[in-house]
């Protein structure tokens, strides 16, 4: 008998008496195994695309960083629906929470609207790069007055980190939605003297 002419019912003739209640539990293993073994490739791969394209455009580490993660991310909640989908959760009750969850995410992130707007110009400080990790910079209120001054040490999501001593001086977080708001003066490290 050609083997695509098997179906479930034969594959357990086939089968010892004793193994032939384990099938189901065998086959349903062996699906989950492919989709995590499946995802488990897809992200390698993805991860190395980001990592090359990162590096022939000189993409900041940060971002190339961030695509990984998000691409990690997206490609293993795939799966976990996949594998969720093989134990009989049914599709329409994930949709439902996925979009019940996604609702109360907005109505918080509009409550949160400052640090949205921090978040986004933390994405427009790493393509658009007015400074770098290492800069001095600083940031004047008005032409004649002086401002937040110091090398940056760290960006992050809702901060930039100013030393303002190079000796281990004291810190400023600056919210990163102030770099778009003021002039900035910057100096490279290399500028510096």
């Amino acid at each position: 008998m050609p083997v695509s002419d098997l179906s479930h019912d034969s594959i357990k003739q086939l089968l010892p008496d004793w193994a032939a209640p384990w099938l189901e539990i065998i086959e349903l293993g062996l699906q989950i195994v492919l989709i995590v073994l499946g995802a488990w490739v897809l992200s390698m791969l993805l991860r190395r695309l980001i990592r090359r394209l990162g590096g022939r455009y000189s993409l900041p580490p940060e971002l190339t960083m961030g695509a990984r993660r998000a691409t990690g991310f997206v490609i293993y909640a795939g799966a976990i629906v996949l594998i969720l989908d093989r134990f009989g959760v049914s599709g329409t009750v994930l949709w439902t929470a996925f979009t019940g969850f996604a609702a109360v995410a907005a109505v918080a992130f509009f409550a949160a609207w400052s640090v949205l707007s921090n978040i986004f110009c933390t994405l427009l400080i790493f393509i658009s790069r007015p400074f770098r990790l290492h800069d001095h910079v600083e940031l004047l209120e008005s032409g004649d007055k002086p401002g937040l001054k110091g090398q940056v040490v760290d960006i992050n999501l809702i901060y930039t980190t100013l030393q303002e001593d190079a000796g281990g001086g004291p810190v400023l977080q600056v919210p990163n939605s102030l770099f778009f708001q003021r002039i900035v003066r910057r100096w490279r490290e290399t500028q510096r003297g």
